[in-house]
């Protein structure tokens, strides 16, 4: 029974603690523009990647003798 006079104690510092970081988070901006983030992913820029030499391509350009 005396461990109900640590844990309430406990549990209204850690209720306060819940409280007080809530509300840091939504004065920081932290909850601001929720799907912009997301959505930056799917309408991404418009340019095509550099294309990807695979291992025949590398050995292509070995194998071909320089024009001259």
């Amino acid at each position: 029974m005396s461990i109900i006079y640590l844990m309430i104690p406990l549990g209204i510092i850690f209720a306060g603690l819940a409280v007080w970081a809530l509300i840091w988070a939504i004065r920081s901006g932290q909850f601001d523009e929720l799907e912009s983030h997301g959505w930056s992913v799917v309408l991404d820029d418009d340019t095509k990647p550099p294309p990807v030499e695979t291992e025949n391509d590398s050995q292509d350009e070995v194998e071909r003798e320089p024009d001259s």
